[in-house]
């Protein structure tokens, strides 16, 4: 197993689309105020996601619904909406995945059964919490029904039925599947095994199609974080991990009318093109979103190292140009914006934007420079970090904590128990600030703990995301795909749980909110970061610093 453990729900991936559609936040999202159940808002909740439905532009409408359930967390309409759209989206995601197709074409009835059946035995072994095998059956049924509403799935398996001809599917699987009685990982395997070949026998429907079905809605209904792994999602995650990847250099939020250029690193072979954030990528190769579909598109501008791709690209100013770009590999930076940002208490600066395997160094080289420059406190950056490495999270903490508890991991097996802990050696004494925003999650919610809870510095901002699980990245035996299973919880040193929490701030600063119904898409913090005079939760991070430095 490759430990993965601390990304939440949305992972953004560099190049192509998120595995899942939420994106960082900017400083115009809303804070953490009390949100009061109001008929208005509610309907206003329910106004919006019905017209994203209606639309099938189900990227947004998971968006949508996991801000209502963030803010209305006791209202089961919204739970059940949220379940419906992420299982439409991965539905659309899988189907747009050139590796997914390539892996379902050459899968036998055999091979796509002991796809599930391993599939199980690695939930029966390392999820967090005992399976419930009818659940994870009929979470899998239901998965294929909502398949059977996609016309990516209906196009590439069921072509030739008519509208009436699925219907009838549709009524065989609820007869096969509603009676059946799963009580362990035995029987889900010769059930779905059984209605796979009754459905390919009446209706033509390739078994393996039916059974991968079942497979990714058994693990994408354990939690908001596990989930089935294409070939292609495992080489994300990997890149991810290593903190490079070979591509264009850019990070994409897909919409309708094309892919929105979020952020654009700038080492990058599309920064060298002239592309910048704010610029919409409308044709990729001759393909235009009205020919396939936004996913797909950005599907297509994978390749390998040294293959050349033709993008049409939408400028801020109105031009559209035409680029051909070569792919290389591109080194994703973990910690960025590196200064000194008051030089006269010598305060300085920088922002960790993920934990990966290079993060821990590139703490070291930022620390070491400002050191240089006279460093007196040191203010650090984790809004809109989503997570990363659980390691990476340790040893960065470790830098800045003398000893004690950093965090402390509990699963349903011993094995996943572990105490991490801080060494004396190599620790930083300067006086730290950390900015956190609700967006901050997972690993950049262990070290905002760790240096909460050990009095070893001040957060500044909102309330962080409240991501308090670990995931493990497991590959199965054949085909390149994998899972994602959520094998533990952590706790911060005060043995404070974080899921649903989040981490609440020394000194809390509320930004201006937009409201929810007049914009259907969030947008990158990454795409223009703000100035500081623009800033209130670093100008306050930065009146923390002063007034700590003058009290000295």
């Amino acid at each position: 197993m490759t430990q993965l453990p601390l990304f939440r729900f949305a992972l953004v991936l560099l190049l192509v689309a998120c595995t899942a559609p939420r994106l960082a936040r900017g400083q115009d999202a809303a804070a953490a105020p009390a949100i009061v159940d109001s008929k208005d808002d509610l309907a206003k909740v329910f106004e919006l996601g019905a017209r994203l439905e209606r639309e099938r532009r189900w990227a947004d409408a998971l968006t949508h619904y996991e801000d209502a359930n963030r803010h209305h967390p006791n209202q089961p309409d919204i739970a059940r909406k949220l379940t419906l759209a992420r299982a439409h989206y991965d539905v659309c995601r899988r189907y747009s995945d050139s590796s997914f197709a390539t892996t379902l074409v050459a899968l036998t009835q055999q091979d796509a059964i002991d796809i599930y059946d391993e599939v199980l035995l690695k939930v029966n072994t390392h999820y967090v919490h005992q399976p419930n095998w009818q659940e994870l059956f009929n979470r899998g049924r239901n998965s294929l029904e909502v398949a059977l509403t996609e016309a990516p799935f209906i196009e590439r398996n069921l072509a030739k039925l008519s509208p009436q001809e699925v219907g009838s599917l549709k009524q065989e699987l609820q007869r096969l599947a509603g009676t059946a009685v799963v009580n362990d990982r035995r029987r889900a395997i010769d059930t779905v095994y059984s209605i796979a070949a009754t459905l390919q026998q009446k209706f033509g429907l390739r078994a393996p199609a039916a059974i991968l079905e079942f497979t990714c809605g058994a693990t994408g209904s354990l939690d908001d974080y596990s989930s089935f792994l294409t070939s292609t999602q495992m080489e994300e995650v990997f890149s991810q991990i290593e903190g490079n990847f070979v591509g264009l250099g850019v990070e994409l939020k897909t919409e309708p009318t094309g892919l929105n250029i979020v952020n654009v690193i700038s080492i990058g072979p599309a920064f060298e093109a002239g592309i910048r954030p704010g610029d919409r990528i409308t044709s990729v190769d001759g393909k235009t979103p009205k020919q396939v579909s936004s996913d797909a598109l950005a599907d297509m501008l994978r390749g390998a190292e040294g293959s050349q791709v033709r993008v049409e690209v939408l400028g801020r100013d109105g031009q559209t140009r035409s680029h051909l770009i070569t792919r290389r590999r591109v080194e994703v930076p973990s910690v960025d914006e590196i200064k000194m940002i008051d030089e006269e208490y010598h305060i300085g600066y920088f922002k960790i934007t993920s934990f990966q395997k290079t993060t821990p160094r590139d703490v070291d080289a930022a620390l070491w420079k400002l050191h240089e420059k006279g460093m007196r406190s040191l203010v650090i950056d984790l809004r809109g970090n989503p997570g990363g490495l659980l390691k990476a999270a340790v040893d960065v903490a470790d830098k800045f904590v003398m000893d004690g508890m950093i965090v402390a991991t509990r699963g349903r097996s011993p094995r996943e128990d572990f105490d991490h802990k801080g060494q004396v050696v190599g620790t930083w004494r300067v006086p730290l600030v950390i900015l956190v925003d609700h967006d901050s999650a997972s690993a950049s919610e262990i070290l905002a703990g760790a240096i909460q809870d050990h009095r070893r510095g001040s957060l500044v901002g909102e309330k962080s995301y409240g991501k308090g699980s670990v995931q493990g990245i497991f590959p199965l035996n054949s085909s390149g795909v994998g899972v994602r299973l959520t094998t533990a919880k952590w706790y911060t040193p005060a043995g404070q749980p974080i899921t649903g929490n989040g981490v609440t701030p020394d000194v809390l600063v509320r930004t201006a909110a937009k409201p929810a119904a007049n914009a259907d898409i969030a947008v990158s913090a990454n795409a223009v970061p703000p100035a500081p005079t623009e800033d209130d939760i670093l100008r306050a991070g930065l009146q923390v610093s002063r007034a700590n430095l003058s009290k000295k």
